[in-house]
């Protein structure tokens, strides 16, 4: 049994690594950031409704306005999806029912077309 234990700390460090690293303290926005494929990706909740703010890598706004994307929720034992709309110049906004409590989880998932080529950017966060 005893000779399970390492290999048991070790799985449970390279767990714990990715998602430390995953969520950052405060974005210009106030908001927690997490990066999704060298893209800062700012969540900012306002009441009842949840706002992205999207950077390119080199941290300059990214456009917004053909992207489409989708908040998933899970909340109280319960998951919502939310569908986000571009607003202008870099954020993917949507509406909830009810503003989040602390502890929820919430996964980001956007589609982004640069050109010919197409990539999906993820992020996770769990609210203060």
């Amino acid at each position: 049994m005893l000779k399970y234990a390492p290999i048991a700390c070790f799985l449970t460090i390279v767990a714990i690594i990715p998602i430390a690293h995953a969520q950052s303290s405060k974005g210009p926005n106030g908001g927690i950031v997490a990066t999704s494929q060298g893209h800062p990706i700012e969540l900012v909740l306002k009441g009842q409704e949840i706002v992205f703010y999207l950077r390119d890598d080199d941290g300059s706004a990214l456009p917004t306005k053909d992207m489409q994307g989708r908040a998933t929720i899970q909340e109280g034992g319960k998951t919502i999806t939310v569908m986000l709309q571009p607003a202008a110049p870099n954020m993917l906004t949507g509406k909830l029912q009810a503003p989040l409590g602390a502890k929820a989880r919430v996964v980001f998932s956007a589609s982004l077309r640069a050109g010919s080529h197409t990539h999906t950017l993820t992020a996770r966060y769990v609210t203060d």
